[in-house]
């Protein structure tokens, strides 16, 4: 259950988010949804704290920049991707499709960090995102890394909603899909969760959390060069193996460099680059 006040602070940020624009005080209520009074509180605490300011005779608001920093510090320390944002890059830079790592959250998957791909016509998604963990990629990826009574005993609990006409919503089919890809080595979404999207994904352990590699990207573009794209996710995800098992040898600081030179013994070179 949300904690009134939390969501409403965050719903505040996000609505300057969508709005691009000072907003005033009946501008924010009705962003989201709240009685003025109850606003003004909200409004009149984060001002004092220095994440909002005031100005005009309309007394329109924005929010300072001390949230931006705060962010960058806290996002410059953060365990799961510190780790993968070079390997994600890397298999960006390979796949030219969106590229995404995620980590089980509950029943659902969140997307830790996300890169998306430059073509016009592209997967979109954002970090912070959650997904039914039964019809993407990367949530088939985390649950067949779950030894399996929980493995079991969560597809059991799980609701299986229909996303697409492609999604699996029997537990037994769900599960023999499961075995299947885990013998094969990767794991696949062929328009379960959005019609027209495909994804591949591996797992991958990260400092102890469940996570999982992969790219996205329209269905007939990924199809079309599938085998390219698994190879590149392959080649990615071993050198993310190697850095992670680095990492998790040594104590900060110089983590960073020794993941960097986990990376180049693992072998991994730009697309097209032989060594």
């Amino acid at each position: 259950m949300d904690v009134k006040t939390a969501a409403r602070t965050l719903d505040l940020f996000e609505a300057f988010t969508g709005e691009c624009k000072p907003l005033s005080l009946s501008d924010i209520a009705r962003a989201i949804g709240a009685p003025v009074s109850s606003c003004f509180g909200l409004v009149n605490t984060l001002e004092k704290r220095g994440y909002l300011y005031s100005f005009g005779a309309r007394r329109a608001f924005y929010p300072t920049r001390k949230m931006l920093e705060n962010v960058r510090r806290i996002a410059q320390h953060d365990p799961l991707a510190d780790v993968a944002r070079p390997i994600l890059e890397a298999l960006s830079a390979r796949s030219g499709e969106t590229v995404l790592f995620a980590r089980r959250a509950g029943d659902q998957v969140v997307y830790v960090d996300v890169i998306e791909s430059t073509h016009k016509i592209r997967y979109a998604a954002q970090a912070g995102e959650f997904f039914p963990i039964h019809c993407s990629a990367s949530g088939k990826a985390i649950l067949a890394s779950l030894a399996e009574p929980e493995r079991r005993a969560l597809v059991a609990r799980l609701p299986l909603d229909r996303m697409t006409r492609n999604t699996v919503t029997r537990r037994p089919a769900l599960l023999k899909e499961l075995t299947l890809s885990m013998q094969r080595g990767w794991f696949v979404n062929r328009g379960e969760h959005i019609e027209d999207v495909m994804a591949i994904a591996l797992p991958v352990r990260v400092n102890g959390e469940c996570c999982a590699l992969g790219v996205a990207g329209p269905f007939q573009r990924l199809e079309a060069a599938f085998d390219r794209h698994l190879k590149a996710l392959q080649a990615e995800h071993r050198a993310l193996e190697r850095s992670c098992a680095a990492s998790a040898s040594i104590e900060r600081p110089g983590a960073a460099s020794v993941r960097k030179q986990a990376i180049k013994e693992a072998g991994h070179q730009p697309w097209g680059v032989k060594a």
